[in-house]
């Protein structure tokens, strides 16, 4: 009888006491970087800190990485109300999220504010000089330069030859393969030679080394949505390999491009986008480092394939959900085709502009499937937002 009783409170306080480790680990993060803040703390955003080290980030890559994404953000809401301002600890710091609108816009809007904030884990994979890791005016400028060469009608204009035969090529490769295909992969590889044209030009990189840059792109990729751990066997750990391997190879492409360049006339042809960055100057004057082109193209390349193929990707997907939005885009396509000339070879600007509601398509593609899955900002002091504090933790 009393051996089965001091058995009970065995149980019993081996229990309480993992009960007491658990919420003593468990708020570990919130007596570290909460309670500190005295009566300030009774004005930051509700939320979850999660576990030390760890803090939510398990949860938010479990989330992104399943069927429902969106099922990170739908926990806050449940928990701690549709405030739309939630505290959180993710990639490795204190943060504060926000997911609605207006608020989203406030942050995004006010550059004075609030400047670039990626955590050091993506710095580290895509480059300190690269778009992740310079001054705000610095962006500015940066993505002035770029969005000329990869956007608006002149640009298209001008690699629309291009991209009508790179997808006929691949659409004739899928012909003759005697095994199903997997489409997100295609997509990439389809899009990464459009983007190594617009970069580098008619003189681009041969299909071995190019299939060699695709795969160790998507090597990257994975590590920019993992857990920071640089150790064998993870996925941030291959990333930052990937990304040595990929500074080696374009390493080689820009001293083969500078030889080539001073043994060219100007005028003689067209510049592409690697040698307006060789030709561009920082704000003292002096031209942009090997290492700083680098990762520039390192940058556009990266999230521009990966971008593109996921918005194809799910445009097909949503289109075959919906059979009266696909006759009606077939439909628009081939009213096209009957207008042209029999002499015309190849599709013309003219005709992309008459795709009113294939652009319409893209845009709700886009709306209800963004590939980003998010933008960090980082507040330069003390906001209040919606009557709670955005505080630096840190």
């Amino acid at each position: 009888m009393e051996m089965g009783f001091s058995v009970w409170v065995t149980v019993a306080m081996t229990l309480g006491g993992l009960w007491v480790l658990y919420r003593v680990v468990k708020g570990a993060n919130e007596w570290m970087y909460v309670r500190k803040l005295g009566k300030i703390r009774h004005v930051i955003p509700p939320g979850d800190m999660g576990w030390p080290l760890l803090g939510t980030q398990l949860s938010f890559l479990k989330a992104f990485k399943s069927n429902n994404p969106d099922s990170f953000i739908s926990n806050f809401v449940s928990r701690f109300g549709e405030t739309g301002i939630y505290r959180a600890f993710m990639f490795g710091k204190p943060c504060v999220i926000v997911t609605t609108p207006e608020v989203c816009k406030r942050v995004l809007s006010d550059d004075s504010t609030f400047g670039p904030g990626f955590p050091e884990s993506i710095t580290k994979l895509m480059g300190k000089r690269a778009f992740h890791g310079i001054s705000h005016d610095e962006h500015k400028r940066l993505r002035r330069l770029t969005s000329a060469t990869f956007s608006g009608q002149q640009a298209l204009s001008t690699y629309l030859k291009h991209i009508e035969q790179v997808v006929i090529e691949s659409l004739h490769d899928w012909c003759s393969m005697s095994r199903p295909i997997e489409f997100l992969t295609e997509m990439r590889r389809i899009a990464f030679k459009v983007i190594m044209y617009v970069i580098a030009g008619e003189k681009s990189i041969d299909c071995s080394v190019m299939e060699a840059l695709e795969k160790e792109y998507t090597t990257l990729n994975r590590g920019l949505k993992s857990m920071a751990i640089d150790l064998p066997g993870f996925a941030y750990h291959n990333a930052l390999k990937a990304r040595k391997n990929l500074q080696k190879m374009f390493k080689k492409v820009v001293d083969e491009r500078r030889v080539e360049k001073s043994s060219t006339k100007k005028g003689e042809k067209m510049k592409d986008m690697l040698e307006m960055f060789m030709e561009m100057e920082n704000d003292n004057g002096s031209k942009l480092s090997d290492e700083e082109i680098v990762d520039l193209i390192n940058a556009l390349l990266n999230a521009g394939h990966e971008s593109s193929a996921h918005a194809i990707m799910w445009a097909v997907l949503l289109l075959q959900d919906n059979p009266e939005v696909l006759k009606k885009a077939k439909e628009e396509q081939q009213d096209i085709v009957m207008k042209r000339s029999p002499n015309q070879e190849g599709l013309t600007l003219k005709e992309t502009r008459q795709m009113e509601y294939l652009s319409k398509v893209i845009d709700e593609t886009l709306r209800i499937v963004n590939i980003s899955f998010t933008l960090f900002r980082e507040a330069n002091t003390d906001v209040n937002i919606n009557g709670l504090e955005n505080i630096d933790m840190a």
